[in-house]
């Protein structure tokens, strides 16, 4: 029977885009299929409320899902993932529910500078010999005499000109060779690449993989790639100069199918899912490609070799391999060391030579962007015993130096992203950012992103509001509010009790901007799993945070961005000296780019996968009593955070002081 279901046109705004779609089709899908991107963190399963549109005109088959309020409901807010477009519609996608690329901006400007003493944490002792090489030759015509194959003539030309020796050679290669040699004369550019070896006595062995007629050894580039969950940042390199020509950010395109790998994983395994999602994350990677082509004015041809750094279901994911059993236990990846695959097999838009290295991860959680990372901050050469932390979603951790390592992931939810939150939102214009609070009328002073009207809260203003919060004695080191104060901004809630941040008169949205015990509770349990993780970590190896750690260096857009006193102050950084901390920007971006100019850095990143010892954080029931005591603020243990609690017995003083005084 033929399909006889109705064809029916939504108008997308702000976008302004407009797409038809079946009769029936979910309003998320059919936002996906035009490529109008709206947030659905949970991967459209309706449990996280983050995919909230307006429906302005027409209407939706839908129920009233709990994440929406009953006023919500009434002014025609749907989730899109829980809505069937029934008539034609036009739908408005509002502040919250959508990214803006404003962030990638913000995020830009720690990509590389991560602050005034990351030059501290930088590799050193490599030699620049990128992987990728041209040499330049210019063979003599055969004759009756001299009438070897061309296969053979160019190898003995690298030999006496580039004094290139055991070389082999790409099948594509020689079936491309007689007119290229032909076509200049026998001017030829000679493009190898050499592998990673296992030891420094194993030989190198380059391999030719392009061959081009004339001298293009001037053009010579290469491109770097950091895969992150949510933004994915490109670099292209000058491999003649050692130096960066261009770069790029954008959104990874998989956000659309979820916020975190662990429902990308789930969403893979649907009908097509993983295709899906491989297909999103390379257009993502062309759409940045594009851009540093239109930047640097520099030709696809001349782009001979791709490295990508990224966690291990990103990796997977890109790759095209199933992720399946990275969640399952006993948490297995298809491989840690994946062999170079050809970029353009994947559909990556670059030269069909050019291939595409990954770095080796060490477990399911713990990827190539973390041992990129450590090489690039050259952790693996120092005898300084460091702490190195990417905060984030999935938070991962390794505590080591020159002669150990010891690493974990833990799950720390999407708190510090503004999920969870009831007014959380990603780090845009109108979050809010700075908060102080009067000792004495238990007034805030905010500051937003972009100084704007406040919109939400974002995970780096989340750290600063509790902070301040305990330290000014609204709240206690359980988390509750203390409800005995003199102030209207405490107040009783439908998810509790409440402190008003900011009146609706003065947000963007016209409505009150709140942070709730529930929030802070989401917020302490992800804390709570950064700082157990870490403690695990060293506890596993006799070491205490306190007393023996010598740096902590904290990588990621996110962590650039914190508070260090106010993350001691909440427990979520160890009490150590804060002259030990260094931030370092997108470290896994550091390491691919070094790895690109170095073949030493190259086999570093073998050698630091392989001295990795990982540890599965759930499957340790010291994890969890590590866990359950830090679930106070900042930790039930007094003695873990001696200076903190020192000042926060001072600051209770003094205002118990002032209060019997009044």
């Amino acid at each position: 029977m033929a399909n006889t279901k109705k064809k029916l046109k939504i108008h997308f705004n702000p976008d302004n885009i407009d797409i038809t779609v079946p009769e029936g089709e979910s309003l998320l899908r059919a936002a996906m299929s035009a490529g109008v991107h709206i947030n659905a963190a949970c991967g459209g399963n309706g449990v996280c409320g983050t995919c909230k549109v307006l429906i302005k005109k027409g209407g939706v088959e839908s129920t009233r899902s709990e994440k929406l309020s009953p006023e919500e409901y009434e002014q025609g807010y749907r989730l899109a993932c829980q809505s069937r477009v029934i008539t034609d519609l036009v739908v408005d996608i509002p502040l919250e529910s959508r990214l803006e690329t404003a962030v990638l901006s913000r995020e830009a400007q720690v990509v590389e500078d991560g602050g005034p003493k990351a030059a501290e944490a930088i590799a050193t002792g490599w030699s620049f010999s990128p992987p990728l090489n041209k040499c330049y030759v210019e063979l003599s015509s055969p004759t009756l005499k001299d009438n070897v194959s061309d296969l053979s003539r160019l190898l003995r030309g690298l030999k006496r000109r580039c004094n290139l020796r055991n070389v082999s050679v790409d099948f594509d290669i020689v079936r491309k060779l007689p007119p290229v040699l032909r076509k200049k004369d026998g001017r030829v550019t000679v493009t190898t690449l050499v592998k990673a070896v296992k030891t420094k006595a194993d030989k190198r062995k380059p391999t030719i993989i392009e061959v081009e007629p004339g001298n293009t050894a001037r053009k010579h580039y290469s491109l770097a790639f950091d895969i992150g969950t949510t933004t994915v940042c490109g670099q292209l390199l000058d491999l003649n100069r050692g130096r960066v020509i261009a770069e790029g950010m954008a959104y990874n395109g998989q956000i659309s199918y979820g916020a975190d790998v662990i429902t990308r994983i789930a969403y893979s395994q649907q009908p097509g899912g993983l295709k899906k999602l491989q297909q999103a994350v390379v257009a993502t990677i062309n759409q940045i490609i594009a851009e540093l082509f239109t930047q640097s004015q520099i030709g696809v041809e001349h782009v001979g070799h791709m490295i990508v750094a990224g966690n291990t279901v990103m990796t997977h994911i890109l790759l095209g391999l199933d992720p399946k059993y990275i969640r399952l236990a006993p948490y297995t990846p298809v491989a840690s060391f994946i062999p170079p695959a050809k970029a353009g097999s994947l559909g990556i838009r670059v030269g069909k030579h050019v291939y595409l290295f990954t770095f080796p991860s060490v477990a399911s959680y713990v990827g190539g962007d973390i041992v990129s990372g450590i090489v690039g901050v050259g952790v693996h050469q120092r005898k300084t015993l460091t702490l190195y932390m990417d905060i984030g979603t999935n938070g991962e951790i390794v505590i080591g130096n020159s002669d150990w390592m010891v690493t974990a992931a833990c799950s720390a939810g999407s708190a510090f992203e503004g999920g969870g939150i009831k007014h959380g939102m990603i780090a845009a214009s109108g979050a809010i950012q700075d908060f102080t609070i009067s000792p004495s009328s238990l007034e805030p002073e905010l500051h937003t992103i972009g100084e704007e009207k406040p919109r939400g809260i974002c995970g780096s203003g989340l750290i600063n509001i509790i902070a301040g919060l305990l330290e000014a004695g609204v709240i206690g080191q359980n988390g509750k509010f203390n409800t005995d104060l003199a102030t209207k901004r405490i107040r009783k809630g439908s998810d509790g009790y409440e402190y008003v941040l900011s009146w609706a008169h003065e947000t963007e949205a016209g409505k009150d901007i709140v942070i709730t015990e529930v929030d802070i509770d989401n917020l302490i349990r992800a804390k709570a799993a950064m700082y157990a993780g870490y403690q695990t970590l060293t506890k596993s190896v006799g070491i205490s945070c306190c007393d023996t750690l010598e740096q902590v260096i904290i990588a990621g857009a996110f962590g650039s961005h914190i508070d260090i006193e106010k993350s001691i102050t909440i427990g979520l950084l160890p009490d150590i000296p804060q002259d030990r901390f260094i931030f370092v920007g997108n470290g896994s971006l550091t390491g691919a780019r070094l790895t690109s100019f170095s073949t030493d850095l190259l086999d570093d990143a073998r050698k630091v996968a392989l001295m990795m010892t990982n540890l599965e954080l759930s499957e340790r029931a010291d994890f969890m009593n590590n866990y359950v005591a830090a679930l106070f603020l900042p930790h039930t243990h007094g003695d873990e955070f001696p200076n903190v609690s020192k000042r926060l017995a001072k600051l209770q003083g003094s205002k118990l002081g002032r209060r019997l005084a009044i």
